[in-house]
């Protein structure tokens, strides 16, 4: 498949620059993969359009202040994006991070607020090793850095992002970019959930690289995915393991959750603690996980639609997939729906 296959143009009115004035107040498109047909809905809606007994998984990563605004040596603007810190080569305070100048080099020196320098010591293809002279304590970040809106929202972030851009339920910090699709949740809706005897259980997928890199090739099976640790606790393995023993529908809320299950289950158990996925779904994927899935409208020519149409062409193909999710979108474009990060939502079952 070619990465052009899944380019759609979205005018930037459609682009949401902002959330949704109150949360959970969203629209929602409901897309039968079994058939290709729609139904338009609101967030609310979605306790009554999943039944009882059903499973629904959550990804509660936090985002973490990340992007980081500093100058060169020669005065000239730069930014970091944090993705994570790491800790195997025996460096302390250092950290894989995307470095946004065009003069990037190995022993340049970067200056950020409150007197934090750090040095570029390595070059990757897509991202750069970065050392500071001191540990970033998160107190630093909640001052000094801000939250990494991403790069379709013309705006500087804001305190309201703060809270808008992560989940309700979020509780372990990590990632360098939402989940998105659990921006839409609420108490309320989570309460929904439990008086219908939906279920409800939590994964951790830090995000970074192997969710919001763009594909970059024109052959899709091409694309190198980059490792993003996740955990899978011992409640959220029984719960999902008895789910599907009792043959209960599992709703993946996020593709990150779902790259996570599919990563972790292989058939009979779903593996427990801390581990990585750099798991590329599309096309012909054959899924054992989940029986819906609950995500966002994606960009075009993303691994996220990819497997979005992958999902959608379950049973009926790939190919028939691919046009499935890209006329859903033109149905939601052409109803007006928001696009992107802040934008609407869709459910796939």
């Amino acid at each position: 498949m070619k990465t052009q296959d899944f380019f759609f143009d979205v005018p930037p009115e459609y682009i949401a620059q902002f959330p949704a004035e109150t949360r959970g107040k969203s629209r929602l498109l409901v897309l039968e993969r079994h058939t290709g047909a729609y139904c338009h809905h609101q967030i609310a809606d979605l306790p009554v359009l999943i039944e009882p007994g059903s499973l629904l998984v959550f990804n509660d990563s936090r985002v973490r202040p990340s992007r980081l605004l500093g100058v060169d040596s020669a005065q000239r603007p730069v930014e970091l994006l944090l993705l994570e810190q790491i800790h195997d080569d025996g460096i302390t305070n250092c950290w894989k991070a995307l470095v946004k100048q065009r003069r990037r080099h190995t022993g340049k020196q970067l200056f950020f607020p409150e007197g934090l320098c750090a040095e570029i010591i390595g070059l990757e293809d897509e991202w750069c090793r970065v050392v500071f002279d001191r540990k970033l304590e998160d107190q630093w970040l909640e001052r000094c850095a801000h939250i990494p809106l991403p790069p379709y929202i013309k705006r500087p972030a804001t305190y309201e992002d703060s809270n808008r851009y992560q989940t309700i339920y979020a509780e372990k910090t990590g990632s360098a970019a939402a989940p998105t699709a659990g921006l839409h949740f609420t108490s309320e809706l989570m309460d929904a959930f439990a008086a219908r005897n939906i279920q409800t259980a939590f994964l951790t997928l830090h995000v970074g690289l192997g969710t919001f890199l763009p594909v970059r090739v024109n052959n899709i099976e091409d694309h190198k995915m980059h490792k993003e640790h996740f955990n899978i606790s011992e409640s959220t393995a029984e719960q999902f393991e008895a789910a599907k023993r009792e043959k209960r529908p599992v709703v993946a809320v996020g593709t990150t959750t779902l790259r996570a299950l599919e990563s972790a289950w292989n058939g009979t158990r779903l593996q427990r603690g801390d581990n990585s996925t750099s798991i590329f779904i599309y096309g012909d994927y054959h899924f054992t996980t989940a029986d819906m899935l609950f995500t966002n409208f994606h960009t075009p020519e993303s691994t996220l639609l990819m497997l979005a149409a992958s999902f959608c062409g379950a049973f009926c193909g790939a190919e028939a997939g691919r046009t499935m999710i890209l006329n859903a979108y033109q149905t939601a474009q052409a109803a007006h729906y928001r696009f992107f990060s802040y934008g609407d939502a869709m459910l796939i079952r």
